[in-house]
């Protein structure tokens, strides 16, 4: 039999618990169990919403603390109270799109206890009979509401999230543009209060009346012929794309994304961002992904941040300069493309930034390009690979191949 206080496994010297973050629901305190009510009543300080308070407030006999705005400005006011009973509250469940996060990001988890209750995606699944797993749950909260359009595929549950009660109509009207007026939506207002409703329209339709302000939104995705949808593969269409000519083509593309290989969590570097194509496929590849476009053109620039906006990556953060000098400062990438045209003076700096085991892809259609491009194959290895496109068109009333200009394509992996 295995003694707890000499397990190997058993934590060393570690500190009691002191932070309490409970879930707290529009049903208040008669949801709550008797520990996190013993909580709440023992706490020296309750922070959360000024609802939350409400809800909870036949029980809190410390200080109370309504959360400012930044909502990091209390950070320091518990942090001092280290040692002593505090308490947070939050809507359902705190590590779900809530404050838990970022508390775990300041304070150790072994120094907290957390006690959640169904979060609003869970009570909005229960309520519609949606199997959780099948459905995309995203926040709109303080975010850009742009973003859900990487989920709007055809016959996707999407829940979501309010910022507040015009964030359905918004949504609404965002889906309507894209070709997905007939989706069905469906937005819970209050759930777990008795003036909870259950308000049932399609994004054509829109709302005619007022929603209350906590409501989350459930979304069936209905695409009419030609309705804009993202892919779950790289190699969107060109026409997906406004640009001045200045686009790395889908099939070029297609192999561009498959060299950068974007992994969970990383970051690239998009060289002579253009259209932005690139670094929005990056981004489509996964939400945790992350991409800064460097451009010195800013008509160019303009246009990347539209053409993300519009395919759901408005997270693009563009810099406005000219490659090497606009790497000052950047954060270190794990992957980039070069694809605005290969210059001196830019590989060498690109690859010193790039973080060990990271990717460096390159694009050249000119011969000083692909000189530039044949040194650094030279210098530093990789893969070089010569890609030609031939594309079916007229000739005359018949058919012929006509040959788009070959790229030299350039891969390497820094050691």
């Amino acid at each position: 039999m295995i003694d707890p206080a000499n397990s190997a496994l058993a934590p060393r010297n570690a500190p009691e618990p002191w932070l309490s973050l409970i879930g707290i629901g529009e049903d208040g305190v008669d949801a709550l169990s008797p520990v996190a009510r013993r909580l709440i009543a023992a706490a020296h300080l309750v922070v959360g919403g000024e609802r939350h308070l409400k809800l909870a407030g036949s029980l809190i006999k410390g200080r109370q603390l309504a959360w400012p705005r930044p909502i990091e400005d209390a950070f320091a006011s518990i942090v001092a109270l280290r040692g002593n009973s505090v308490t947070v509250l939050a809507t359902g469940d705190p590590f779900h799109f809530g404050i838990g996060k970022q508390l775990a990001g300041i304070i150790d988890p072994s120094e907290m206890v957390c006690l959640p209750q169904p979060s609003a995606f869970s009570l909005a699944a229960a309520r519609l009979g949606w199997a959780l797993q099948d459905v995309a749950t995203i926040s709109l909260h303080g975010r850009d509401l742009r973003a859900v359009g990487r989920h709007l595929h055809h016959g996707a549950r999407i829940l979501a999230l309010s910022w507040d009660g015009t964030t359905p109509a918004k949504l609404a009207k965002l889906l309507t543009e894209r070709g997905l007026g007939d989706s069905p939506i469906t937005v819970l207002e209050r759930m777990g209060s008795p003036d909870g409703r259950i308000l049932r329209t399609t994004a054509t339709m829109g709302f005619a009346h007022p929603v209350a302000a906590l409501n989350t939104i459930a979304i069936e995705v209905a695409a009419q012929p030609g309705a804009i949808q993202p892919s779950l593969v790289s190699g969107l269409d060109n026409a997906l794309f406004a640009n001045d000519g200045q686009l790395t083509k889908r099939e070029i593309r297609a192999i561009t994304l498959s060299s950068l290989a974007p992994r969970r969590g990383e970051l690239l570097w998009d060289v002579g961002l253009g259209a932005g194509s690139i670094a929005i496929e990056w981004l489509l590849a996964d939400p945790t992904l992350r991409a800064i476009g460097i451009e010195e053109c800013s008509a160019r620039a303009d246009t990347a941040a539209r053409n993300a906006a519009a395919l759901g990556t408005p997270e693009l953060q563009i810099v406005a300069g000219r490659a090497p000098d606009a790497f000052a400062g950047l954060p270190s990438p794990d992957a980039i493309f070069i694809g605005g045209g290969i210059t001196d003076g830019i590989i060498a700096p690109a690859w010193s930034a790039l973080r060990p085991g990271g990717r460096m892809v390159a694009n050249a259609v000119t011969l000083e390009g692909e000189a530039a491009l044949l040194d650094a194959f030279r210098q530093l290895g990789g893969d070089l690979t010569r890609i030609e496109i031939s594309r079916a068109a007229p000739v005359g009333t018949l058919s012929g191949w006509r040959p788009a200009m070959p790229v030299t394509h350039w891969r390497a992996v820094k050691p």
